[in-house]
C-alpha cells in the first residue's frame, strides 16, 4: 500500500485590510486554529478520488475548467494548476476532512485547494516553495473553479506564523510578506468569530461587480490598482458608485497601515476603532454587508468588544470581534438573544488564535 501524506491546511481571519487584495492593497489576515486536513496516497491510474463528509466523486487528473464541479472542482482545479506549471501530477485517493464552516468568512475554499496542491505536489515528489504554492492555488480557484480571487487568502494559510499576523503588500508580484506580533491573549484580550450562518445567494455576483467597478475606477483615474490612487481620487470621479468604491479602498488602505502600527505598540483600544471604522466603510461604501453582519457588530459593540467588524467576502458569513476575556461569554450569549428576537439561525460564537500555516503531519 502507498504511503499516505497528511497535511493540515488552516483557515484565516483577515483582521482589515478587506477588499484590497485584489485592488494592490495591503491586508492582515491570520491562520487560525482549525481548518481542512487531506489524507492521501497515490493511485495506479489517473483518476483523482475524492472522499468528503460522506460523499464520493471521482474525477481524471486531466480534467480541464467546466467539467468538474462542487466542492471537488478546488481539488481537480489543482492539479489542473500544478500540471499548468511544470509539475507532475499522478492519480490519488484523498480523504478530506474539515472543521471549518463554510461560507464564513474564515476561507475554507482556499485550505481546501491550498492543501490539493501541498498534497498532489508531495505525491509527485515536488517540494514546492509557499510562495508558489500560493500562485498556483490561485490559479485554480481563478482559471479553473472561475471564482476571481486575489492571493491573500492563499498566502495566510500558507506563510501564516503562530502568534502574529501576515501583513501582505499585494503591489509587487509576488507579494511582499512579513510577520507581525499579534497576541491579544497577552493583554487579556480574545479574538472572537460570529459566524452568522448567513449565506446570500448574490454574493458571488455582487462581489464580481466590485472588481469591474473597481477597474472602472481605475480606468477613470488612469491608475494600474485601485490602492494607487491618490487621496483625490473621489473629487476626480463623477459616477457616485465609483467614488464610494474608492473612497473604501483609500480609507482602508489607511486603516491597514494604522493597524500594523497598532499591534506593533500594542495599543489595542486604537485597533479596535479601526475595526469598526473598516465595517462602516464595508457597510456605506464597499456596500457589501448586510443585516445579519450589522446586527452582530452593533451587539458586539453593546457589550464589551473594543471593535469589531464583517471579515471576508460579505453578503453573510462572520465578524471578528476584539473583547476582553472577562466579557466574551456575555458578548456570545448578547449577539445569540438579540438572533434570537428576530427569529434569525442561531449564531456560532468562537474564539480563534493566530495560528501556523499548513503543516505536514505525516
Amino acid at each position: 500500500m502507498s504511503q499516505i501524506k497528511q497535511w493540515f491546511v488552516p483557515g484565516r481571519v483577515n483582521l482589515i485590510g478587506e477588499h484590497l487584495d485584489y485592488n494592490g492593497g495591503i491586508t492582515l489576515p491570520f491562520a487560525i486554529d482549525r481548518g481542512v486536513t487531506v489524507k492521501a496516497r497515490r493511485r495506479d491510474d489517473d483518476r483523482l478520488a475524492l472522499w468528503s463528509d460522506g460523499e464520493h466523486v471521482q474525477v481524471p487528473v486531466a480534467a480541464q475548467p467546466g467539467e468538474v464541479e462542487g466542492w471537488a472542482a478546488y481539488v481537480a482545479g489543482a492539479a489542473w494548476a500544478l500540471r499548468a506549471a511544470g509539475h507532475p501530477v499522478g492519480g490519488a485517493d484523498l480523504v478530506i476532512e474539515s472543521n471549518l464552516p463554510q461560507g464564513a468568512g474564515l476561507s475554507s475554499s482556499a485550505a481546501l485547494v491550498c492543501g490539493a496542491v501541498l498534497t498532489l505536489a508531495d505525491l509527485g515528489g515536488t517540494d514546492l516553495d509557499r510562495h508558489d504554492a500560493a500562485a498556483i492555488a490561485q490559479l485554480a480557484e481563478t482559471d479553473f473553479v472561475g471564482v476571481p480571487v486575489g492571493r491573500m487568502d492563499q498566502l495566510a494559510v500558507l506563510l501564516s506564523q503562530p502568534g502574529h499576523a501576515l501583513a501582505i503588500d499585494h503591489r509587487p508580484d509576488p507579494p511582499a510578506t512579513s510577520d507581525v506580533p499579534c497576541d491579544p491573549a497577552a493583554a487579556g484580550l480574545a479574538l472572537a468569530v460570529i459566524d452568522t450562518r448567513t449565506r446570500h445567494a448574490l454574493a458571488s455576483g455582487e462581489f464580481t461587480a466590485r472588481r469591474a467597478e473597481c477597474q472602472a475606477a481605475c480606468d477613470e483615474l488612469g491608475v494600474e490598482q485601485l490602492a494607487a490612487a491618490p487621496v483625490d481620487a473621489v473629487l476626480r470621479l463623477t459616477d457616485p458608485t465609483l467614488v464610494k468604491r474608492t473612497r473604501h479602498v483609500i480609507t482602508e488602505q489607511t486603516r491597514a497601515r494604522g493597524a500594523i502600527r497598532a499591534l506593533g505598540a500594542g495599543a489595542w483600544t486604537q485597533l479596535g476603532g479601526m475595526l469598526f471604522s473598516s465595517h462602516e466603510s464595508l457597510r456605506d461604501d464597499y456596500e457589501v454587508s448586510c443585516p445579519e453582519l450589522d446586527l452582530a457588530v452593533e451587539v458586539a459593540l453593546e457589550h464589551g468588544a473594543l471593535g469589531a467588524r464583517m471579515t471576508g467576502g460579505g453578503f453573510g458569513g462572520g465578524v471578528i470581534a476584539l473583547v476582553p476575556v472577562e466579557r466574551a461569554a456575555g458578548m456570545a450569549a448578547a449577539v445569540g438573544e438579540a438572533f434570537a428576537r428576530r427569529d434569525l439561525p442561531a449564531p456560532v460564537v468562537a474564539p480563534v488564535r493566530p495560528s501556523p500555516g499548513a503543516t505536514l503531519v505525516r
